[in-house]
């Protein structure tokens, strides 16, 4: 007979009385190894780029950007001043083709610096810059 005691509580159990139970082990399955899951890749955070466009047109009054990047309106990028006929404007673009034309006091014109152009419907040429990714 074997006594335990817990907490002043006093436990008898009879070794003889109580049977241990037969360990039951259950079958092996072999593991597969597990099959490659393809990962998604995370999207970049594509943040468009900064392009510097540059203008020399002395008699200038007003200098703007049109094109594919802002849907054409000839107001609503604004090159500024620097002096000297120089103008300059700062885009932000997102990567890929961008057609666009300088609107000089209400005239559109190609950018003499472009190193592409293309043919527009209105038989004239668009000035290109590609951006990439």
């Amino acid at each position: 007979m074997i006594k335990l005691t817990k907490k002043s509580k006093k436990v008898l159990v009879d070794a003889g009385a109580v049977a241990p139970e037969p360990v039951k082990s259950a079958p092996i399955q072999p593991v597969a190894p597990a099959a490659a899951q393809p990962v998604a890749a995370k999207p970049e955070s594509r943040q468009p780029a900064r392009v510097a466009l540059q203008l020399l047109e002395p008699a200038a009054k007003q200098v703007f950007v049109a094109g594919s990047f802002n849907g054409w309106k000839p107001d609503s990028t604004p090159l500024v001043p620097l002096g000297n006929g120089r103008w300059k404007g700062d885009l932000k673009l997102g990567p890929g083709r961008h057609e666009y034309l300088f609107v000089v006091d209400g005239h559109w014109l190609p950018d003499p610096n472009a190193k592409e152009s293309v043919q527009n419907p209105f038989g004239g040429r668009n000035s290109v810059i590609t951006v990439s990714e």
